[in-house]
């Protein structure tokens, strides 16, 4: 497989902070094996959703260059993803919610490269490229939900997050992996588990991720579409679970019209779904999306924009009504009697900006412990600073180089020496910067001269508030790398030997070498690997025109059946698409 094709140029465009997720997709690892896991789901996929997928399903996969043969590359994805628009990252397992709706609004479709198990071939908790290309990819050739995608991930990488949910994110991921881990024990695996049911089980109010999270999971991953009474599949975990897809038709999955009630709807990844919600068409996802976000701290601002900031202990930004946006981690407030934000303060490297472009002369450097300030009007005047014209900031004695004391309607009072100001584009001022500045809140000293430098915001109150920074330039990473690291499989012998046995069967299909003996694969297959069935599935639609061999392979098949009940199904299903 060429690993040097063209590749997509939006990958360029992506922020540090992200680029820090991706990683190569080295297509020589993916084995034989593998490339049979790959094959016989998408068989059966295609020959099924077919019928019950959204026909931007089949159309799709042909758009986004998804193989039903071979595990798509990355490259060749990127070549032809750019054609409609998008792009495509490997990644290593699940990424800190945020970092994924970050990709999103940049277009690009986040895929965990690695595959799953044969052991795992229906359904797998851990994100896998069967998953993430053979389910994702597909939809978005669809004009409408990939600007619905798009849009989706710029409102939800600015949704807030409380700490249950990063706790929640380590423990999936931590679970995802261990599952997927062909060395797990059964006590890693139950340990795992009760980790994620203890944070499930917790009654927590939902945060604005959580939420984001819920409406994500019943429309991307999970979402039918069309009439309530017959949908169409579009959600990718549907796409990509052959159980799910089937158990997700019947009558058994309660089926219910999307709205917004979906967002505090939360779900069990561990479980099969007992209800899907239908929505009438892809824009009426839009739609409900929009209504969401109005309910967001993103637009609405205030103190419980602020709290839901303080609450999540990460990066975060605040936008006051002069434009003026600080990014830190917040740590404190001060309201008034009407739940007014008078002060706020964040700890550790702070930075200002203003319409997303740092301010020169105030990123972290300048502001490594910290920034705080006042907010709102000036007592006695009514008026806030930033309303204040050439002639009031006069009349009120706001010159450059002058001594000043002011108070604040909320009684916090501000004494320096005036030193200079910074204006917004439409020339407002936005920042003040003081020197020998003491700022007082009744017998509370918020800031003293020994502190330096003293910033004031201008602004009378907080319009937005996102999780974070306003300018991503600003801080080295904004989100972080988990400590819970993917486990490779260490390979035995006897792996290796049923490897080579994959191979040459592979090399057969596809003529790379027609001299192979199937019969003599066949018979080392049944005396040194009496429990696997994929290869036997492929074994059997290669001797069609061999009626003898042909035959004694569908009796190994059906003596399987008998002895493995779990694989059951999935040998009825591989036999099935070769009839």
């Amino acid at each position: 497989m060429n690993q040097n094709i063209e590749t997509n140029p939006l990958l360029d465009r992506l922020p540090p902070h992200l680029q820090q997720y991706i990683k190569p997709q080295d297509y020589n690892e993916y084995t034989a094996i593998n490339q049979a896991v790959w094959r016989y789901v998408m068989r059966k996929s295609v020959s099924y959703l077919s019928t019950v997928a959204h026909h931007s399903y089949l159309d799709g996969l042909q758009k986004t260059g998804i193989s039903i043969d071979t595990i798509p590359s990355m490259y060749g994805m990127n070549r032809i993803l750019k054609e409609i628009g998008w792009a495509a990252v490997a990644v290593d397992g699940f990424i800190p919610p945020n970092a994924f709706m970050e990709f999103q609004a940049y277009k690009v479709l986040v895929i965990a490269s690695d595959i799953r198990q044969l052991e795992h071939i229906s359904y797998t908790p851990a994100p896998d490229i069967i998953h993430e290309a053979a389910g994702h990819a597909p939809i978005i050739a669809n004009p409408d939900y990939a600007e619905y995608l798009r849009r989706f991930g710029e409102i939800g990488a600015k949704a807030i997050l409380s700490a249950h949910d990063n706790d929640m994110y380590e423990a999936v991921r931590k679970l995802s992996i261990v599952k997927e881990a062909p060395g797990s024990t059964e006590s890693e695996i139950e340990a795992a588990e009760n980790r994620v049911n203890e944070l499930q089980a917790k009654k927590v109010e939902l945060s604005e991720m959580a939420m984001i999270r819920n409406l994500h999971w019943w429309t991307v991953e999970y979402g039918l579409i069309g009439d309530v009474n017959d949908p169409k599949i579009y959600g990718a975990g549907l796409l990509s679970s052959i159980g799910e897809s089937k158990w997700c038709m019947t009558d058994e999955v309660k089926k219910i019209p999307y709205s917004v009630d979906a967002a505090y709807k939360e779900f069990d990844i561990t479980q099969p779904q007992p209800q899907l919600y239908v929505t009438p068409d892809f824009s009426y996802l839009m739609q409900v999306l929009e209504e969401f976000t109005n309910t967001m701290a993103l637009r609405k601002g205030g103190f419980r924009g602020l709290r839901k900031l303080i609450e999540s202990k990460k990066i975060g930004t605040i936008e006051l009504s002069t434009g003026l946006q600080v990014s830190g981690v917040f740590t404190e407030m001060i309201t008034n009697e009407d739940n007014e934000v008078v002060f706020f303060r964040t700890e550790g490297p702070t930075a200002l900006s203003n319409r997303e472009k740092e301010l020169i002369g105030h990123g972290v450097a300048t502001h490594p412990h910290g920034f705080s300030s006042p907010l709102g009007k000036l007592k006695g005047i009514n008026l806030a600073i930033e309303d204040m014209s050439p002639r009031d900031l006069k009349a009120y004695s706001f010159y450059d180089g002058e001594r000043i004391a002011f108070e604040y309607e909320s009684g916090i009072k501000v004494e320096g020496l005036n030193v200079t100001g910074i204006r917004n584009i439409n020339g407002k001022l936005i920042l003040i910067q003081f020197t020998d500045c003491t700022v007082t809140y009744k017998d509370k000293v918020l800031f003293k001269p020994e502190y330096g430098t003293f910033d004031l915001a201008l602004g009378k109150k907080i319009v937005s508030a996102y999780a974070g920074a306003a300018d991503y330039n600003s801080f080295d990473a904004t989100h972080f790398i988990s400590e819970t690291q993917t486990v490779k499989a260490e390979i035995s012998q006897e792996d290796q030997n049923l490897e080579m046995l994959y191979g040459k069967v592979r090399d057969f299909r596809t003529e790379k070498d027609t001299s192979i003996a199937l019969e003599s694969i066949f018979e080392t297959l049944v005396n040194e690997h009496p429990k696997d069935w994929l290869l036997l599935v492929e074994l059997y639609e290669l001797t069609k025109n061999e009626e003898d061999l042909h035959q004694t392979i569908k009796n190994r098949l059906y003596h399987l059946q008998e002895t493995r009940p779990e694989i059951a199904d999935l040998v009825t299903d591989g036999i099935e698409l070769i009839a």
